[in-house]
């Protein structure tokens, strides 16, 4: 790290040029970013996805639907409002509701716009439709791709209103930690050049991957509140130094020493991140590659623009004073002299606190986020929940299985086949009704099929109906269970059958196989990222202060301080308060939040124990090593985390249920974190455990 200070403050010039340059080539792409990304990224490559695009393929079933609600309209209007849609090249199919009892009732109808697989970019469609509805009153639109596109627009809404909140609360935090307008206004300007790469970055890699609308929250979310974290961090470390020695050889120790913690904290930021890339369900990946590259440019803006700019800036940096900041050691001495007198009193209050933060956990119930998403303010939200109301959309999941048979399906062997399948089906109790080549012709047995088949008087639609549900060596039915395709009823249903030995190759589509994949994926694998998450932060941070204890206790206290983030999360989102509507906690928060909140929770763990550490080594007893560590860090870590609050926490105004419940999770684990965690519990066990704190079997003197 030496050589790299040297060459830091050396070059101050050219390394600002060099982001000026960046920032302003990748703000041009950045700004291109929210109109390529797609989808909410629930999403797993299994049997439902490659079933539907099959069944669209082969037999023309849509790959997706959009549904427009019709309220208070003749059929000739109907008729004339869809026609007007046909000049839309994309869509497949129009089904109108003219002629067709099913789809109206009392005063609604409603039409169907079906859409093949070759259509990847829906957002232009859905501006197309309703800029040819936009004089029409009493028609609405709905839809997967309806939805996806609303909840792409409020996340873009989302986002600037948390920055509104967020980023000036933000400033006058720094404006308390550091008295001057530059000062407070650097780790801001360096939090927005982060965003604003990472931005452009991902918007290259758009281009190859899919990217979730989520990716405009999180990464900013990410970027921006460690970002100033960091840079509050380096700022601080400089201040102290640049009272005793030179400015460049202030900036060169605060790189060696803050610099080395931001690498280490980030690390561990990284690791938790990065372990999500094991679950393959896409908006995982998507916080994965999104987290981790925002992450890594903070890290090298952290070490190559701040240092850089502050060797340029040099005094300046303390230009506009607003006020003069007053030492508060005396407070902090007196906490931390507090917290070593009575050690096991504040590991009891604290643990007492933490349990009953637990306790709603018990009743945690999980599922994947839908129109829910979005506000009831939002047409297409609204439009949904009249099509649930009136026409029961959703109620009833509706099954697809497709099977495959090597000697193909007219054979008496292949019919039977097919006729067995059905009535396996229709004897499972969940199962209300089974669509198939013989229910829909109204036949009761292969022989009669048979026979109604050869008859050559036999009416034209039976060979239609048989080429509806068999082409080749592919047959499908679809069936309808009495039962919502969110439920874990329905979800068992579809877990069962698809291991079912039914003499032929088949798979399962449909919302309840959707939902089954994502859950099983989920549980199968995040055991397993939390196993890479624990061992290589525990391996970081062994190498970091050489020591077992302290990486065993920051492991251990933050799965306890995660634990009690989950029970207010429950208590908030699940049973209702705050203003908060009772609902259900999104299936990936959980995920998200531990792999997050345990990454950034090592921030103030490595902030504290690196200080902790310093004094140790420089001769102070382990009491004095934490005393003088607990009172040089408790401010910054405070305000570091006010920070982390602010930024995170200002996303529980947006709109967007998934991104709200992120925000507050991730605000509320860090308030512990800070808190209970770093300034109670972590003193309190490092007073109670003495030497033995940096105990490491083979350790040199």
């Amino acid at each position: 790290m030496l050589t790299f200070s040297k060459f830091v403050t050396k070059y101050a010039k050219a390394i600002v040029g060099i982001w000026v340059i960046l920032f302003i080539v990748m703000a041009f792409f950045a700004i291109q970013l929210p109109s390529k990304l797609q989808g909410d990224g629930f999403f797993v490559k299994d049997d439902h996805i490659e079933t539907i695009n099959e069944l669209a393929n082969t037999f023309g079933t849509p790959a997706k639907t959009i549904f427009v609600l019709f309220e208070h309209k003749t059929d000739e209007e109907i008729t004339a409002i869809l026609k007007n849609l046909e000049q839309i090249e994309e869509i497949e199919e129009i089904l109108s509701p003219v002629g067709i009892e099913a789809l109206q009732k009392d005063d609604f109808a409603y039409a169907m716009l079906n859409f093949g697989t070759e259509v990847t970019d829906y957002f232009p469609i859905v501006d197309e439709i309703r800029e040819l509805l936009a004089n029409e009153e009493g028609i609405s639109i709905t839809g997967e791709p309806v939805i996806s596109k609303d909840i792409n627009v409020a996340s873009q809404k989302d986002l600037m209103q948390a920055e509104a909140i967020g980023m000036p609360i933000a400033i006058i935090v720094l404006l308390l930690a550091f008295g001057t307008v530059v000062a407070s206004l650097l780790p801001v300007i360096i939090g927005a050049a982060t965003v604003i790469v990472a931005f452009g970055v991902l918007s290259f890699l758009s281009d190859t991957v899919n990217l979730s609308i989520f990716v405009l929250n999180i990464v900013p979310m990410l970027g921006l509140a460690l970002s100033i974290d960091f840079a509050l961090l380096f700022i601080n470390r400089y201040r102290e130094e640049r009272a005793t020695t030179s400015i460049e050889e202030a900036v060169q120790i605060a790189i060696r020493t803050a610099g080395r913690s931001i690498i280490f904290s980030a690390l561990c930021v990284m690791i938790g991140l990065g372990a999500m890339v094991v679950i393959k369900v896409e908006i995982f990946q998507n916080i994965a590659l999104g987290g981790s590259l925002v992450v890594l440019l903070a890290i090298i803006s952290g070490l190559t623009l701040l240092p850089a700019s502050i060797t340029l800036l040099g005094d300046r940096l303390n230009k506009w004073r607003l006020f003069r900041v007053k030492p508060s050691t005396s407070k902090w001495q007196k906490f931390a002299a507090f917290v070593m007198r009575r050690p096991v009193f504040i590991i009891f209050i604290a643990l007492i606190l933490l349990s009953i933060a637990m306790l709603p956990i018990k009743d945690i119930k999980l599922t994947i986020p839908s129109t829910d998403s979005l506000p009831a303010s939002y047409e297409s939200r609204q439009t949904y929940d009249k099509m649930s109301e009136v026409f029961g959309l959703g109620n009833e999941a509706t099954v697809y299985l497709l099977a495959e048979r090597v000697d193909g399906w007219e054979d008496e062997a292949g019919l039977q086949k097919m006729y067995e399948i059905q009535e396996k089906l229709s004897a499972e109790k969940l199962v209300k009704n089974v669509n198939s080549m013989f229910t829909t012709a109204q036949i009761d047995s292969v022989d009669m099929w048979q026979q109604a088949i050869t008859n050559p008087e036999s009416p034209s639609y039976l060979e239609m109906t048989r080429d509806y549900y068999v082409q080749g060596n592919k047959m499908y039915m679809s069936f309808n269970l009495d039962a919502n395709g969110a439920s874990s009823e329905a979800q068992d249903f579809v877990r069962k059958w698809k291991d079912k030995d039914l003499g032929v190759e088949f798979t399962l589509a449909g919302q309840s196989k959707f939902n089954q994949e994502i859950f099983d994926e989920i549980a199968d694998k995040i055991g397993f990222a939390l196993v890479i998450i624990m061992i290589t932060t525990f391996i970081i941070l062994m190498i970091a202060f050489r020591s077992i204890l302290i990486p065993l206790k920051a492991i251990i206290m933050n799965i306890i301080g995660l634990g009690s983030t989950f029970g207010i999360l429950v208590y908030i989102f699940q049973y209702g308060h705050f203003g908060i509507e009772a609902g259900t906690i999104v299936l990936i928060i959980p995920v998200i939040v531990f792999c997050l909140v345990f990454g950034l929770s090592m921030d103030y763990e490595v902030f504290l124990i690196s200080r902790i550490q310093e004094e140790y080594l420089n001769g102070s007893d382990n009491t004095k090593a934490t005393v003088d560590g607990l009172v040089s860090t408790s401010k910054i870590i405070t305000s570091a985390a006010l920070i982390m609050i602010v930024i995170t926490g200002a996303f529980a105004f947006t709109d967007v249920m998934p991104v709200k419940q992120i925000g507050v999770g991730i605000a509320i684990a860090v308030a512990i974190d800070a808190t209970i965690i770093r300034l109670m519990l972590v003193p309190s066990l490092m007073k109670l455990l003495g030497d033995w704190n940096w105990w490491l079997p083979f350790k040199k003197k």
